[in-house]
């Protein structure tokens, strides 16, 4: 009796639906065969492509930074100014963190952190991937401050929380239903916070 081969796959396309799934319903929840389905795949070829649950969530989130978040961090380092960097990021934020046809709402990084249950390794692996976007937003607004263009003063460390916890909020915002519009509006009101040298 011949046995045949196992039917092959696009494993970047089974990553990408396991990863809109996950981001979707979070780990705990989200059951093999709830991944094998959307997958596409048999539980046999997803454990010898990903190993088990945990590690292809890991694989998971690791696609969602690299794929979602290039497109972000370009428009915070790219522009003119620190200022226009974080107020074109945080707009770019506005217009993808709405649930779409291809996406769910929000930030799979940011929402799962909420209410999902993690094993530890993945709480690591996502807590240190916001550390990352902290470490990115302070170093902008360093090279601001040596530039001129933030106020010597400027407390970097709390400007920069603020800035990251108003992304963080307009994740959980979007996930609740609010709209582009929306989020643009609490855009334009956090930008007002903005320090100015009060010599100015």
């Amino acid at each position: 009796m011949i046995i045949g081969r196992p039917r092959e796959f696009d494993r970047e396309a089974a990553l990408d639906a396991a990863m809109r799934l996950f981001w979707r319903k979070g780990f705990a929840t989200t059951s093999i065969k709830d991944l094998c389905d959307a997958m596409g795949i048999a539980s046999p070829s997803l454990y010898a492509a990903f190993g088990c649950k945990e590690t292809l969530y890991r694989e998971a989130v690791a696609r969602y930074l690299c794929t979602r978040g290039p497109p972000l961090w370009n428009k915070l380092t790219q522009a003119a100014t620190a200022r226009a960097g974080v107020r074109s990021f945080l707009l770019a934020a506005a217009e993808i963190f709405p649930e779409s046809e291809a996406t769910p709402a929000g930030c799979m990084a940011v929402l799962g952190a909420l209410c999902d249950e993690w094993p530890v390794a993945i709480a690591e692996d996502v807590r240190n991937s916001r550390l990352e976007s902290l470490r990115r937003f302070r170093s902008r607004l360093e090279v601001a401050v040596i530039e001129g263009e933030l106020p010597a003063s400027t407390d970097i460390d709390q400007l920069s929380r603020f800035f990251i916890g108003i992304f963080q909020g307009m994740a959980v915002q979007a996930r609740d239903g609010a709209t582009p519009v929306d989020l643009k509006g609490i855009v334009e009101v956090a930008m007002a916070a903005w320090p100015t040298d009060a010599s100015d």
